[in-house]
């Protein structure tokens, strides 16, 4: 892939370089900055609703079929306060759908690839402004639908999984399905925007093996909704001609529900999962990979060390990205398999643990003997490195089949998926907003409330989800509103109402965020480019950046990571700054 040069792509999208009317600059703008920070403002409200559907399904297993006070008068106004059985059911659904559908996936790769990738590289813009902006707004049909879906009927009720039979019984899963579908296109239109933009717009001498982490691990990422969305999104379309049309790739034969649908035969319920998981596995990673990468800058960052091992650290995430499409039927061990097939489907994803581990190594080797600046995002970096390696230990359990069988519907499997999801990549999705707040909107948030809404968010997440495992390995079973109608479950009360207190804790602790941000978009300190005296590009343009990003030309000589570089006199070395031989006498360092 070689670089465009200078002359082929300098301003080509001059139409930015000029403010329009209020619609055309902030609400249907087609500038990549404003684009990310309305996927940010709309996925931190999200986060927000997905955060007290949460707590509604942790209420009712501290304290089963009594009232919730003050939040249950606002949720289940209907039940007077009080979780109903198939209103649980909904509550699981909708907060793992909102919190992969609307918050980690468009956060990730709508909030900060928009703002990030055309910095980073240099470009003035995405390749194809126009599609960018319809992505955005392809995210609120998605929005409406799934928020309607809350009011129709009982609302969804198969999981986020959304399997048949069960979800062709749902009149909300139609709206469910829509939104999903909505979802999907936004993605795709992302995708081909981020892959457009990084191969043919990069800023004359930035080379593919000169571009940070964020970025490689977007353009893989990018990759991934290419090749992985569109089976999702057909999967999504023959499920709702099933609901709507009566047809019948799902439904078995003979089957009918609610005397609406009828099937001459021949559906098969089991090809959705193949078809579903065939995305969503790699949409797992699709919902880390950026974090991996924005985590792999900070941590340079702040260690003042250049990245050990950053070719293996590329190809260990493009690694991850191949595998992650060949293993997805590891979710399915309990479907009945042949052992054969659930052998080929083990090993292959215990293989994911190389790569994986790669970059485990290489964190741990960038920061061995480093002079570590504790900001806030370092400490929301290295919480990520160290609970994504407890997420992902938890993780070779289950890729072995006769333990996953037992393990499988259980709590285990939701503790390993938050410490992955949540401790791990709401960590760095964390770490990421305070290290690009100052490029975002040209002030610095304060490190002191910072550093408190990282301890108390660390330390109750901790208390929440690692007792998950222990429930698990007894049985605790999930997806069910009262387990202690079982014997064998009633001496485990105790610890799931310690497990609720620190959720209601952990989720309380995110006002001090939500003040920290808020306020010091109007308030805080001043920030000049470069506050964190970092080497990649973005922070040579100004804070916030004007239309077409850079007041000059930017020309790169060396690649991010470059801290510590005995040809200057100072720790860091930007990516734009001259060598000694080709350096005027007095050129600043940005």
């Amino acid at each position: 892939m070689s670089t465009i040069t200078a002359d082929s792509h300098a301003h080509a999208h001059g139409e930015h370089a000029h403010v329009g009317s209020f619609l055309s600059t902030y609400v249907f703008s087609r500038d990549h900055k404003v684009i990310g920070i309305q996927f940010l403002f709309s996925t931190l409200v999200w986060f927000f609703i997905g955060g007290l559907l949460a707590l509604g399904v942790r209420w009712q297993l501290a304290y089963p079929w009594s009232d919730m006070p003050i939040l249950g008068k606002l949720l289940f106004s209907a039940q007077g306060g009080q979780i109903a059985p198939e209103t649980y059911t909904m509550l699981f659904t909708m907060h793992a759908s909102v919190m992969i559908f609307l918050v980690i996936i468009p956060i990730l790769a709508g909030a900060f690839g928009n703002f990030l990738i055309p910095l980073m590289i240099g470009a003035d813009d995405m390749a194809f402004p126009t599609l960018n902006m319809l992505s955005y707004w392809f995210m609120w049909p998605a929005f409406a639908a799934f928020g309607a879906s809350f009011f129709i009927g009982t609302g969804p009720m198969s999981g986020w999984t959304s399997y048949p039979p069960l979800s062709l019984t749902i009149e909300a899963q139609k709206f469910w399905l829509v939104g999903l579908t909505c979802v999907g296109v936004s993605s795709m239109m992302g995708s081909v925007n981020y892959l457009t933009t990084i191969i043919q717009m990069r800023a004359p001498g930035m080379t593919m093996f000169r571009l940070p982490m964020t970025i490689w691990a977007m353009f893989i990422t990018a990759v991934l909704q290419a090749f992985a969305l569109p089976v999702l999104t057909a999967a999504g379309f023959m499920q709702l001609a099933d609901l709507t049309l009566g047809t019948g790739f799902f439904i078995p034969e003979g089957w009918s529900a609610n005397n609406t649908l009828h099937a001459a035969g021949g559906g098969q319920p089991l090809l959705w999962q193949h078809l579903f998981w065939f995305y969503s596995h790699p949409a797992v990673y699709i919902m880390i990979l950026p974090a991996m990468g924005m985590v792999s800058d900070i941590i340079a960052c702040f260690a003042r060390k250049p990245l050990f091992g950053y070719k293996p650290m590329v190809y260990s995430i493009a690694g991850i990205a191949g595998l992650g499409f060949i293993v997805w039927g590891h979710h399915m061990f309990v479907s009945g398999m042949s052992p054969v097939l659930g052998m080929t489907f083990m090993v292959a994803t215990m293989f994911i643990a190389l790569p994986s581990a790669i970059k485990v190594f290489n964190w741990l080797g960038t920061i061995w003997g480093a002079k570590i600046q504790f900001t806030t995002p370092m400490l929301f970096a290295l919480s990520f490195v160290a609970m994504f390696i407890i997420g992902g230990l938890s993780g070779i359990f289950m890729a072995a089949t006769p333990v996953d069988i037992f393990i499988h519907d259980t709590y285990f499997i939701v503790a390993h998926f938050h410490y992955v999801l949540f401790a791990g990549t709401a960590m760095g999705v964390f770490g990421a907003i305070y290290f690009w707040f100052p490029k975002m909107f040209g002030r610095m948030m304060n490190e002191e409330w910072g550093k408190v809404h990282f301890f108390l968010t660390f330390v109750f997440l901790n208390c929440v989800f690692y007792p998950m495992h222990i429930l698990g390995w007894v049985g605790f079973p999930r997806r069910l509103a009262d387990p202690y109608h079982y014997e064998t479950f009633r001496h485990l009360l105790a610890l799931n109402q310690f497990i609720t207190w620190c959720a209601i804790l952990m989720v309380a602790s995110q006002i001090i965020f939500a003040i920290n941000f808020f306020y010091s978009i109007f308030f805080g300190p001043v920030a000049g480019r470069n506050p964190w005296h970092s080497n990649t590009l973005e922070w040579q343009a100004p804070s916030p950046p004007g239309h077409g990003n850079f007041d000059f030309q930017p020309v790169i000589y060396r690649g991010p990571y470059e801290y510590g570089s005995p040809e200057v006199d100072i720790d860091y070395y930007p990516q734009t700054m001259p060598p000694p031989q080709n350096r005027p006498a007095a050129v600043p360092a940005h």
